[in-house]
């Protein structure tokens, strides 16, 4: 499975109380693009809380899960030539994900996640090197070798790069997955979207905050139909009531595996990981399912979209028994 995407570095910072991120400008749960010197600004605020760092971005995250699984990953994207490079790349071959990486004087981007005490994440996104791949970057030799392709949702504001990168995977017969990424990306590109999904993805992931925005419809199910006309597979996660799959006219529900919430950023990275995961290996979309929701119940369990060992080797324990 290849992926593409932003490549980032995740600063996490948990906060006491959400009043700290009206004073910085970020409204809860969004998504938002920052410049260089506004990075830094918020990082100089939120220093006394304290961080943790590690290797992010919504499809680096996807293939860093299913690598774990067992999955053989690629991932493009760009960083800089500068330490929070290294650290990205270092850290894609510590998950076993082929690091297919271009490089540029710019500075690595990177993505301050701010988790408020509910677990919500908010992000403060400096883009940085991430932002100048280009569709100059790709060739059709990057894509041989792949079946599947594997797209976050954020690259919507690259057009150029998303319609040449969809464009050489559908030459190569492979099959496009893509995640919706966050509902103010959506009410952003929706009519784009609506284009891509039609004409180049086969799974598409959404929670029912993106699905709503999407097809602007209250209720799941039936923003989930309205998705599965437009794809072969949709998916629509909707948190505590677990997640809704339909292919066709085959729908099913997957309960939700319980979990005390600590912070749920990379839920939806690591039930795409968990997912294709099973459809790799032929598994039951149902069972599909319930990995995608074994690996986000376990991650919205610890700090950041990464897990010790101790915590795969718990997630494996519990896949025997799907």
């Amino acid at each position: 499975m290849l992926g593409i995407g932003n490549a980032l570095v995740d600063i996490l910072t948990q906060i006491p109380e959400d009043r700290i991120l009206q004073a910085l400008n970020l409204p809860k749960g969004t998504m938002q693009h920052v410049d260089a010197e506004t990075s830094q600004a918020v990082g100089v605020q939120l220093k006394t809380y304290g961080s943790a760092m590690a290797a992010g971005g919504s499809s680096a995250n996807t293939m860093s899960g299913a690598a774990k699984l067992g999955v053989k990953c690629g991932y493009i994207g760009k960083v800089g030539q500068d330490l929070l490079g290294e650290f990205f790349t270092d850290e894609m071959r510590k998950t076993h994900v082929e690091p297919l990486l271009f490089t540029t004087p710019t500075p690595t981007g990177c993505a301050h996640a701010v988790i408020t005490p509910d677990g919500e994440r908010t992000f403060a996104t400096y883009l940085g090197a991430a932002l100048e791949l280009s569709d100059k970057d790709l060739t059709p030799e990057l894509f041989q070798g792949w079946d599947i392709f594997y797209v976050e949702g954020y690259l919507v504001y690259n057009q150029p790069l998303l319609n040449k990168a969809l464009a050489l995977a559908k030459a190569q017969g492979m099959t496009i997955a893509m995640d919706l990424a966050s509902y103010n990306v959506v009410e952003d590109n929706r009519e784009y979207m609506q284009h891509i999904l039609s004409e180049y993805i086969d799974i598409v992931f959404a929670n029912k905050e993106e699905a709503r925005a999407f097809t602007q419809k209250d209720n799941p199910e039936e923003a989930l139909h309205d998705l599965a006309t437009l794809c072969d597979i949709a998916i629509v996660k909707v948190g505590a009531q677990g997640s809704w799959v339909q292919r066709g006219a085959w729908t099913v529900r997957v309960e939700p595996v319980p979990a005390e919430v600590i912070d749920t950023t990379g839920a939806g990275d690591l039930w795409a990981a968990g997912f294709m995961a099973g459809y790799v290996n032929d598994a039951s979309l149902d069972k599909c399912a319930r990995m995608g929701s074994l690996l986000a119940s376990n991650i919205i369990e610890v700090l950041g979209a990464k897990m010790d060992e101790n915590r795969w080797q718990k997630i494996f324990n519990s896949l025997e028994q799907l």
